[in-house]
């Protein structure tokens, strides 16, 4: 990781980015806008005007051409981050692959609101810099299998087949009543309308999204289902169960009465009375299951996580969260339990 450049506060937060070939030229403003998605040329410049830094600790100016070859540094003071789980696990690892077991309410990727309480701050503080690169992406609130690239070409080759769709994905999921034993959720996802602006909904304009859903069990109001996306639209799962009046428990988006909940855990903060609402601390939803081709040889791997604690705990409790006891605290989840997880061993290849 990059070093704190002198003069800079020693625990803040230092972002590099690498300048590459077809970036050279650009004025720095221009570059940080093309390299953070959704930034606006107006916040960029204000950014670095702020943030940017050469390694040495002399200021950069927004209107300064970056070079090929050189790394952008912008450093952020530090900040009080909420607390999230600060531990992994290691389903597989050879030279090529890292796939890890993700807690629930941990972030992949840094965003405005977490960058050391990150499962790729993790991977840094572990591995080292260049760390592990993602494949692909859970929500902070779902638990499961993230597959990580361990060198370019091998990040290459996975990025391939996951926008080829060459992966098989298997999720757990714990909803509120009785869907039917089996179907197919046909039906494409946009942006919402309205509401926050992470949402996406149901919409005839969207991108085709198509869901497999297997009933396993039912318990006293809910049902635990397997589920198997054809495309990885966001939120897929979450909007489809709910369009079809299966809203996973716990889910703050698009569960009963959505919006009200989501308005006040941003105000307020997690509370009792929100707790009891939800049913849940978190979406109940797991990544159980990924099989992708292994980058270098194109053997099957085929990576395995076990069912949280917490969920299970859920289950055996699904008639009383559903009635406002929730089985687990949101304090709890910051604590993630393995129980008998192996350092490795789950991936089969």
């Amino acid at each position: 990781m990059a070093r704190v450049p002198p003069g800079c506060d020693p625990d803040s937060i230092v972002l590099t980015f690498p300048v590459a070939r077809e970036h050279a030229g650009l004025r720095l403003d221009r570059f940080i806008q093309s390299r953070i998605p959704r930034l606006s040329r107006t916040r960029a410049n204000r950014i670095v005007r702020a943030c940017a830094y050469r390694a040495d600790g002399t200021r950069r100016r927004a209107s300064e051409r970056v070079k090929a070859g050189e790394t952008v540094l912008l450093v952020r003071p530090p900040m009080n981050e909420p607390a999230t789980p600060r531990s992994f696990g290691v389903l597989y690892e050879d030279d090529d692959v890292l796939a890890v077991y993700k807690p629930a309410g941990l972030p992949v990727h840094p965003t405005a609101t977490y960058h050391r309480n990150t499962l790729s701050y993790l991977l840094r503080e572990t591995y080292g810099d260049p760390a592990p690169q993602f494949a692909h992406r859970l929500d902070r609130e779902t638990s499961g299998v993230v597959v990580c690239a361990k060198h370019a070409a091998a990040e290459v080759a996975l990025k391939r087949r996951f926008e080829r769709r060459e992966v098989g994905k298997r999720y757990l999921a714990i909803v509120r009543g009785y869907p039917p034993a089996k179907g197919v959720i046909d039906r494409p996802l946009g942006s919402a309308l309205s509401g926050p602006h992470v949402c996406m909904a149901v919409r005839e304009d969207g991108a085709p999204a198509r869901t497999h859903y297997e009933r396993v069990d039912v318990r006293d109001g809910a049902a635990l289902v397997r589920l198997r996306p054809e495309s990885g639209r966001q939120h897929q799962l979450r909007v489809h169960l709910a369009a079809i009046g299966y809203p996973i428990v716990g889910d703050k988006l698009y569960g009963p009465d959505a919006e009200a909940p989501f308005v006040e855990l941003i105000e307020e903060g997690p509370s009792d009375a929100l707790l009891r609402r939800l049913g849940h601390p978190r979406h109940a939803l797991h990544a159980e299951r990924l099989e992708i081709p292994h980058p270098r040889t194109g053997a099957p791997l085929v990576l395995e996580a076990p069912f949280p604690w917490d969920l299970e705990r859920l289950w055996a409790n699904a008639g009383r969260a559903l009635r406002g006891e929730p089985a687990v605290g949101w304090d709890a989840l910051l604590e993630p339990r393995w129980g008998d997880l192996p350092a490795r061993g789950h991936g089969r290849h």
